[in-house]
């Protein structure tokens, strides 16, 4: 009898020893996962949807933000996720992370609002009219889109010819170098005319009012607009007359500073609607 007490107890230390070493282990194995959620201007984006997905088993946990953009997984384990993040009027963002065994990791999300009518300077009222008039903003948005993609296309040709136009009037350009600087040169223009007649061609929303960076940016279309007409002319007249082995002269001495000014105005006006204000 004393002889199965003892075992007993003995089993029971044993059983102790065990819990207390597992605890620890336990305790080590976890992971925290936390961060804010915020928009792009730096306010937190409240009650935002945040879910982590474990790469190796599929499973999922999902969680919410708390007023202040804040959110916590307090018991993930070690490994690859998937963790996205949505909320209302926002796209959902996904990111890849992995966990190590660390007290606690985190990972903020900068989520960025989706472009609406509103940004392209329409009022709520306008959107809600009859269905003519919603044909017209329909038309009038994705012409306009169809504008702001070739802008941001056409900046990589333009800063190309910038580029190229170093070298196609110093003194030992060659004719293969003018030719470059030609050819980029149409191209640019090429893309920058057929730019703007989709912003020109997009039906006129009476009452619209442009606002903000819209100003801006209609604004600086009044210099760069004039320049990519007067840099191609004043480009040809240079390239005349260092095809006929003379210096540039006149007013064709000018084409650089009017290609440099159009140039910066042209990124000021892609600038100027690339980011909230």
């Amino acid at each position: 009898m004393k002889a199965r007490a003892t075992k007993l107890v003995r089993g029971a230390g044993i059983l102790m020893l065990l819990l207390l070493i597992s605890e620890p282990l336990r305790a080590q194995a976890a992971v925290a996962l936390a961060g804010t959620i915020t928009n792009q201007s730096g306010a937190a984006v409240p009650n935002a949807k945040i879910s982590v997905k474990n790469v190796s088993t599929g499973q999922s946990t999902e969680t919410q933000a708390d007023a202040a953009g804040l959110y916590s997984f307090p018991n993930l384990l070690p490994g690859d996720y998937e963790v996205s993040a949505s909320a209302e009027g926002f796209p959902t963002m996904v990111t890849k992370v992995t966990l190590t065994p660390e007290a606690q990791q985190r990972m903020n999300f900068t989520l960025r609002a989706v472009l609406s009518l509103g940004d392209l300077g329409f009022s709520s009222t306008q959107t809600q009219g009859s269905a003519q008039d919603q044909a017209r903003l329909d038309k009038r948005s994705h012409m306009l889109k169809i504008h702001q993609r070739l802008g941001l296309i056409d900046t990589a040709p333009l800063v190309a010819t910038v580029i190229a136009g170093a070298g196609a009037g110093g003194k030992q350009t060659s004719t293969s170098d003018r030719y470059l600087h030609l050819a980029l040169g149409s191209v640019t223009g090429d893309l920058y005319f057929l730019s703007a007649y989709y912003a020109i061609r997009a039906p006129r929303i009476a009452g619209t009012q442009a606002r903000g960076p819209i100003r801006l940016h209609k604004a600086l279309a009044w210099i760069h607009g004039p320049g990519m007409i007067l840099t191609p002319i004043l480009g040809a007249m240079a390239f005349d007359q260092k095809s006929e082995g003379e210096r540039v002269h006149g007013i064709a001495k000018a084409h650089g500073a009017v290609a440099i000014v159009t140039a910066g105005a042209y990124g000021a006006a892609i600038l100027s609607v690339s980011f909230k204000w």
